[in-house]
């Protein structure tokens, strides 16, 4: 492909995946699907790789959404057909072992917040304008936008912002727990993830991905049965090399360098 709708490139330990259609407003394609699920399945099979950064191209837009222009020619079925892409493409990220943090650098709406929402964190260009307005299209999130987003926001607020199509700014989406931090006016959103994000590229690899799947099973699990699987992702902690190497570094009064082990 001469001009590929997503790009990846790797700095310091993190796979930075790029929707590179800055003329599209970086919007999803069936092509730009199909290259975000194979970058991502690339990542984590990296062993170099601690986190991945999802990203757009521009500073106008993260990803606004849907390409209307290819949905255009679709017919129900196709449509069908396309939203199973979604979350089949997309839900590499959310069940990556490895932190997936999408740095927002402009636009985010429909499938293109639905996208942020499978990562594990988000940071957000001032500028940053999030949105869900699909019932104002006559349909409804269907990348899992109802799902998670009343997971991260709450029931009330997740309703407010799809019955209503209701667009959040940066500044509000840090006050309701939207997004995990703004970047400054002054930090191009891209650098300032990858600074937030430097413990998790120094640490330790096998307790963030215990912690990440002791975290997901909470959602479908009773307390009691959480909290027996939070003993059981603990253990695996506990046995890894990573562990010992953090005791002995601590005792030596050093930073531990983990090796994933």
């Amino acid at each position: 492909m001469s001009n590929p709708p997503v790009t990846m490139s790797e700095r310091s330990g993190a796979a930075i995946i790029t929707i590179d259609r800055p003329d599209r407003m970086n919007a999803l394609s069936k092509d730009t699907l199909l290259a975000l699920g194979q970058f991502a399945r690339a990542a984590v099979a990296d062993a170099n790789v601690r986190a991945i950064v999802l990203t757009g191209s521009g500073d106008k837009a993260f990803c606004a959404g849907a390409d209307l222009k290819e949905r255009h020619g679709m017919d129900e079925n196709a449509v069908r057909e396309h939203l199973a892409r979604y979350r089949d493409e997309m839900g590499i990220f959310d069940r990556s072992p490895k932190p997936v943090v999408a740095a927002i650098n402009g636009l985010a709406l429909g499938g293109g917040l639905e996208l942020a929402l499978a990562c594990d964190l988000r940071v957000a260009a001032p500028g940053a304008v999030l949105a869900l307005p699909e019932t104002t299209l006559g349909i409804i999130p269907g990348a899992g936008g109802t799902q998670r987003l009343p997971r991260i926001v709450g029931e009330a607020r997740a309703k407010e912002m799809i019955l209503l199509g209701r667009r959040v700014g940066a500044a509000e989406a840090l006050a309701w727990g939207l997004v995990n931090r703004v970047s400054p006016e002054t930090t191009p959103v891209l650098e300032d993830t990858l600074a937030f994000i430097e413990p998790i590229l120094s640490g330790a690899p096998i307790a963030q991905g215990a912690a990440l799947d002791a975290i997901d099973a909470s959602f479908d699990a009773s307390l009691a049965h959480g909290l027996e699987l939070e003993r059981v992702f603990y253990d695996r902690c506990l046995r890894s090399e990573d562990r010992r190497l953090a005791l002995e570094a601590f005792a030596q009064k050093k930073k531990p360098v983990f090796r994933g082990r």
